[in-house]
């Protein structure tokens, strides 16, 4: 398949999602539901290996009985989608093709193909249901319309077409398959408790890997340990910051327990899930879990007290400020500009911003399209390569597994005990910083 026609793909299966979104009729959301499988359909050609048709195909077949298998499961017990779609979370599959290998999520994915037979089934069969998202539909709609519109002047095709069917397709139709469901207490308590028995294994496995200083499936992340003056886990994920945003969200349900529910037993539990899970999440070293566990808390308190909690929030960031303001690193970093200054601090995120609003400011009318970022972001930055070693690597992620290991903190995480695994002064001079 020719890329032109992988833009019309990609249009034809964004404006599929976009009618199934906001659509009120039956009929409409049908031919939306079908669009929406064409186009994706149509991009994971255009994305397969060449020289395999015999194989993907089979694979395919199989896909397929699986997904009709797993629909009729749905259909008769419709909780099973929030349940399975929480389960399959964190499994990457590396699947290899040829000479192409990835670390795909094709449990969720097998879920959302489930899901959109499902849904198709009941609109068949006469389901007059929509706008199940209410007025996030309307937004949603628009940003995903566009953004497949957009792949028509991007100048990555094939990295728009991964983006849209990776993430995009997928996610939004499981987000129409989720607000279906009807919401009672016992089965979000039963989803609570796979979350926290999830948060709670992974972050056993997590602690084991850096007691034992040994990783799983994440190369990239075992070169990076042996450099860096700490050890970075990543449990059963293959990016220890996913890996610690899983524990944050782990950690705020059990938070909003404890806060509201008047069983002392049950408070106590959730006390023990956090600890658990917090000690987990301290080895993961991610900077934006903590960034996140630090606003959930802050709304969390903000929601149990009221106004009487914002006093105790702001306190609390002013405490967080000094103590960064404390580290010498962070201090000199930002006071005297030295290596890089503020960039430095932020792990790169300064400079990718920084970059990020000129091209913005550009390219005002239409933007880059979807995947031109990394074109748009070497050109801005007059690199020589469209992917080098010393540009950010959040600018850079070119598959559907985000890759990425920052191998040293800043701020107040810099005074962490340092891994035996690398001398200061080997990782100061081998240390690449990521924009995770």
């Amino acid at each position: 398949m020719s890329s032109e026609l992988a833009r019309v793909a990609g249009v034809v299966a964004v404006a599929g999602l976009a009618a199934l979104l906001v659509a009120p009729g039956r009929m409409q959301r049908l031919a939306g539901l079908a669009a929406w499988g064409v186009g994706s359909a149509a991009l994971a050609v255009y994305l397969a290996p060449k020289g395999h048709a015999g194989l993907l195909a089979g694979g395919a077949v199989a896909g397929l009985l699986l997904a009709a298998a797993g629909a009729a499961l749905l259909l008769r017990w419709p909780w099973l989608l929030a349940l399975a779609t929480l389960a399959c979370v964190p499994a990457r599959i590396p699947v290899t093709v040829g000479s192409t290998q990835a670390n795909l999520l094709v449990p969720l994915y097998a879920v959302v193909a489930a899901a959109g037979l499902a849904l198709a089934w009941e609109l068949l069969r006469g389901d007059t249901r929509s706008r199940e998202l209410g007025p996030v539909a309307l937004p949603l709609a628009a940003f995903v319309a566009w953004g497949g519109l957009s792949l028509a002047w991007s100048q990555d095709v094939r990295q728009g077409a991964i983006e849209l069917l990776a993430f995009y397709l997928p996610f939004g139709l499981l987000a129409v398959a989720l607000a279906r469901l009807d919401w009672r207490r016992r089965w979000v308590i039963a989803l609570y408790a796979e979350l926290t028995l999830m948060a709670i294994v992974f972050a056993v496995v997590g602690i084991e890997q850096w007691i034992n200083r040994d990783i799983f499936w994440n190369p990239k992340l075992l070169v990076g340990n042996t450099y860096a003056p700490f050890f970075r886990v990543n449990s059963v994920f293959w990016d220890p910051s996913i890996y610690g945003r899983f524990l944050v969200v782990s950690i705020l349900a059990s938070l909003i327990v404890a806060l509201f529910w008047r069983s002392v037993r049950v408070v106590l539990l959730a006390v023990a899930a956090i600890a658990a899970a917090w000690t987990g999440l301290i080895f993961s070293f991610s900077q934006s879990s903590f960034l996140a566990l630090i606003a959930g808390v802050a709304l969390a308190a903000v929601l149990a007290w009221g106004r009487r909690a914002l006093l105790l929030v702001v306190l609390a960031a002013a405490v967080f400020v000094l103590v960064a303001a404390v580290a010498p690193n962070v201090r000199h970093a930002v006071l005297h500009h030295a290596n890089g200054g503020l960039n430095r601090v932020t792990s790169g995120r300064s400079k990718l911003v920084k970059n990020g609003f000129k091209i913005a400011e550009h390219n005002p009318a239409v933007g880059v399209g979807i995947g031109g970022f990394k074109h748009a972001y070497a050109k801005q930055a007059h690199l020589r390569s469209k992917e080098p070693a010393s540009s950010p690597r959040s600018a850079f992620t070119a598959s559907s597994t985000t890759i990425s290991s920052r191998t040293r903190p800043s701020g107040p995480l810099s005074a962490w005990p340092r891994s035996p695994r690398g001398s200061p002064t080997r990782a100061r001079r081998r240390r690449r910083s990521t924009a995770r």
